[in-house]
């Protein structure tokens, strides 16, 4: 496919963003009209020089935008990336290279900023493999059915000391980015809330259309600290003079088990709802095993989530951390290690890597090796295995990783795998 030269690339500055809204909602399917509502809410995100549009004459056919995002890598560690997000071809100027060059702008442009790795959400699997993007988290979505859970119905708060409140839109705007910072700290995969985030998502800036102001409640432990929020709504359903109401979370974030497991016990508590729906959780979430009858959360969805693009090898693997061993698995003091060949099509990661962990589990990486390479991956692969969520066996078996010498993937997994999967909370 040969890219069309009459299509123009560039950054879309302020004067231009109403055509180019226009083309967004156009390429997601949605009513192409722009109201002034929803202009000035965009126009309060936007970023010079992050803001792409691909135009034919006129008319905006394409849309990209990205902007600063702080990944967590746990241990209280994080890694700037570059999110991307607003990505759309409009349908009648699809297959013609149009996404191809505003990602790879846009990737040398994070490449030269000094971003680790770039990060989005993938509407549809196929498309972002190309550009050397992994699925490195995956979320799961569990619909409970609170009559079976098997929960004491005469709950009525934590046993702990601990206590659920209500509260409004202000608080929330007011306690959560703490809240998600000490979350962030312990949970890799997380990525950052800015205050803008707080305010679209408590209705303070809104774009247009129906704002349903949700439901919002904290829980505070016995001393008083706030370890948990979520924000749900609630239909009004009833069948034959019986309640059939369902609480549709819209995200729920906690710092402590107990503290997760008395928010979903409040949820499945409230009078009038027989049906939980859990928004976006991780796979290995807790919630199941919170119910005595964990068959009650039904599997609704289970799918990839935050895709990562690695640009640059060795701050990503010597951010993040890694289990520490004792002088049973080798010469105290000592390492393991392993070189890695990493395939880059674009050129912004190739390399032969050593990547070597002490006992105390700090990683370190060396590029440019002339040791034989151990095991060969693409750059897309590397991404999927760098938080710890996929396996290097699996992907050897799948014949996406090869060894070049027996064992390698195994002592991939030992080294990169953590012992919970990392979780993405958000969309964006």
């Amino acid at each position: 496919m040969t890219p069309r030269a009459d299509i123009d690339v560039r950054i879309v500055n302020e004067d231009g963003l109403r055509e180019w809204t226009r083309a967004l909602s156009t390429g997601f399917l949605r009513s192409p009209e722009v109201t002034d509502t929803e202009l000035e809410a965009r126009r309060g995100g936007f970023l010079p020089g992050r803001t792409l549009g691909a135009y034919d004459g006129d008319r905006c056919v394409a849309t990209f935008r990205s902007f600063p995002q702080d990944l967590s890598v746990g241990a209280g560690r994080t890694v700037p990336a570059d999110a991307i997000s607003n990505v759309t071809v409009s349908p009648t100027h699809r297959r013609r290279g149009i996404l191809t060059r505003m990602m790879t702008q846009d990737l040398a442009a994070a490449k030269e900023r000094g971003d680790v790795v770039a990060t989005l959400i993938a509407a549809e699997y196929p498309i972002y493999g190309r550009y050397g993007f992994g699925p490195a988290t995956w979320t799961s979505e569990w619909t409970i059915d609170v009559p079976r859970a098997g929960l004491d119905p005469r709950w009525a708060g934590p046993a702990d000391g601990g206590r659920i409140d209500l509260v409004d839109a202000a608080d929330v705007r007011k306690l959560g980015p703490e809240l998600h910072t000490r979350l962030a700290r312990q949970q890799p995969g997380t990525v950052s809330r800015d205050e803008r985030w707080w305010q679209v998502n408590t209705g303070a800036v809104r774009f247009g259309g129906s704002w349903v102001e949700p439901f919002y409640a904290v829980c505070r432990s016995a001393d008083g600290e706030v370890d948990g929020l979520v924000s749900y709504e609630a239909d009004d359903k009833w069948d034959a003079k019986q309640p059939q109401d369902t609480a549709d979370v819209n995200w729920l974030i906690a710092t402590t088990p107990a503290a997760e497991r008395a928010l979903w016990q409040y949820l499945c508590s409230i009078d009038w709802i027989t049906k939980v729906k859990t928004g976006w959780r991780a796979p290995d979430d807790l919630l199941p095993f919170f119910l005595p009858d964990p068959r009650a959360a039904r599997l609704t969805t289970h799918a990839d989530w935050l895709w990562v693009r690695i640009l640059d090898v060795v701050q990503a693997l010597e951010a993040r951390p890694y289990d520490a061993y004792d002088v049973y698995d080798g010469v105290a003091g000592g390492s393991r290690g392993l070189v890695l060949e990493v395939v880059d099509a674009a050129g912004f990661a190739g390399g032969r890597y050593r990547l070597e962990v002490s006992a105390q589990g700090v990683g370190s990486c060396t590029p440019g090796v002339r040791d034989a390479a151990e095991i060969t991956l693409d750059v897309r692969e590397l991404a999927a295995l760098w938080l710890g969520d996929e396996s290097a066996v699996r992907l050897a078996a799948l014949g996406r990783v090869r060894e070049e010498r027996a064992g390698a993937a195994r002592v991939a997994d030992a080294l990169l795998r953590t012992s919970r999967r990392p979780w993405c909370p958000d969309i964006f």
